[in-house]
């Protein structure tokens, strides 16, 4: 892992964080997208995401871009503005080699000087993987929605996992 750097995601970087993202739904274990989704439709989401506030970073490695990790708004209300929803997305091929847990470790370190105090993350409960790596990084169970997404029509439920940044 000493060869990848991670940096701010730029606007040149979306075109392969949207390939990333879109390499995920067949599974349909990640998202609830369920087709493909195009970097023109990502603009305004990458534009929300600022270095100061609601970082979007890459993993930038010897292939190029290998995953990326998002730190979004979360429910859009003042009230809220110490909590951020984090996203984390790893490239086919790097997955289960720690990156994600690279970028973890980035986010958590870096989330008490963004104003962040909570992350909270959603995720299906059919995905072990991504469970276990919010697990492995202090986050516990702080909710379920029950059947909530339909995926090629089966109810599937979301847990939300939850934990304090400092």
């Amino acid at each position: 892992m000493s060869e990848i750097q991670i940096r701010h995601a730029e606007r040149d970087d979306l075109p392969r964080i949207v390939e990333i993202y879109n390499a995920t739904i067949p599974s349909r274990e990640v998202t609830a997208d369920t087709e493909p989704v195009s970097v023109e439709s990502r603009i305004a989401w990458f534009e929300a995401h600022r270095p100061d506030k609601r970082p979007l970073w890459v993993a930038d490695g010897a292939g190029g871009i290998e995953g990326w990790l998002s730190l979004s708004t979360f429910y859009g209300r003042p009230a809220y503005d110490g909590t951020a929803e984090l996203s984390v997305y790893v490239a086919d091929g790097r997955r289960g080699c720690g990156l994600g847990s690279m970028l973890m470790r980035h986010a958590l370190a870096q989330a008490p000087a963004l104003g962040v105090d909570a992350l909270i993350g959603f995720i299906f409960r059919h995905n072990p993987r991504s469970l276990r790596l919010f697990h492995n990084h202090g986050f516990e169970r702080w909710g379920l929605l029950p059947a909530v997404a339909v995926l090629d029509g089966t109810p599937r439920d979301v847990i939300i996992v939850g934990r304090k940044s400092c």
